[in-house]
């Protein structure tokens, strides 16, 4: 077996679910009030800085309190653990960049294009996209 159920205590999961609301709380906070300053309170690259380190420390709460990360015994399985973790956030991170950029592209606004088109309306911005992909209505 590879986690003793009788070590697993309620208790933990409600501090790590209260860090992990705490956590997510400050960064949606320090975002709004940057947006709400016109982002004059804080950096575009400090905010960053300050999310990143924010996500790293919901990463290291989430393996502790909900997978069980320790340092202390089963040194595969945490070796297991933080792979899985690696490959979940890799994944989400290359998707979400992924997805971005396609959204960026298609829905970058009215205004011009990365070849010189300007683009006024919605039915501009379709009939561009149409052309510019080859799609054929």
């Amino acid at each position: 077996m590879i986690n003793n159920q009788s070590s697993v205590k309620p208790r933990n999961y409600y501090i790590g679910f209260g860090l992990s609301l705490l956590l997510t709380l400050t960064a949606y906070l320090l975002v709004w009030r940057h947006a709400q300053s016109h982002h004059a309170v804080f950096t575009d690259s400090s905010l960053r800085i300050g999310v990143i380190v924010l996500a790293l420390l919901q990463l290291i709460v989430q393996l502790i309190f909900f997978l069980h990360l320790n340092f202390k015994q089963n040194l595969r399985w945490n070796l297991t653990v933080l792979s899985f973790a690696a490959i979940v956030v890799l994944i989400l991170v290359i998707g979400s960049i992924w997805i971005m950029t396609n959204l960026n592209y298609s829905h970058a606004g009215y205004g011009k294009t990365h070849d010189g088109h300007t683009l006024t309306s919605p039915s501009q911005t379709n009939q561009y996209i149409i052309q510019d992909e080859g799609v054929q209505p």
